[in-house]
């Protein structure tokens, strides 16, 4: 990067529009389920919201590191496809428990961000789980961001113009 900013100011720079463009999808997404196909939030609809929050700037997270090890637009978001879907479908429990994976399949299920949102977002639509049921997925998305930030920070390289 060439900026007279600090290499943090530079990344959440770069992470704020997605993040805001992450939370009107929720919201669209969230008020179609709940008038156009009938799903009641039975649970924490604010707590709901506030994993999305965390899990929005976790996976934009995921995103800067990888960015700051990429040197073209085109091959960090060929990367980020390849490094984000696979594991969000194979280890977060969409297709299988994670408490049912065995091994390394295991872990990357416990250190995917996606585990715990789903988790969340099935609580609260469908369990009716409540803000303290839900508290312990929060904390989980929350410990991201500032992981992923740190890592992002260092590997980013600045370059001379």
């Amino acid at each position: 990067y060439v900026t007279p900013t600090s290499r943090l100011e530079f990344l959440l720079g770069k992470q704020i529009p997605y993040v805001g463009m992450g939370l009107i999808s929720f919201g669209v997404l969230t008020l179609m389920d709940v008038f156009l196909f009938g799903v009641p939030i039975k649970g924490s609809g604010l707590m709901l919201l506030a994993c999305a929050v965390a899990y929005i700037t976790a996976v934009t997270g995921i995103g800067l590191l990888i960015s700051s090890f990429t040197s073209s637009q085109v091959a960090a978001v060929f990367v980020t496809t390849i490094v984000t879907i696979l594991p969000s479908i194979q280890f977060s429990g969409l297709m299988q428990p994670v408490s049912t994976l065995e091994g390394t399949a295991h872990w990357m299920g416990v250190f995917w961000p996606t585990t715990y949102y789903m988790h969340a977002s099935v609580g609260a639509f469908t369990k009716g789980l409540t803000a303290t049921q839900l508290v312990g997925d929060f904390l989980a998305l929350v410990a991201f961001f500032p992981v992923l930030t740190l890592l992002a920070t260092a590997a980013l390289r600045k370059q001379e113009p």
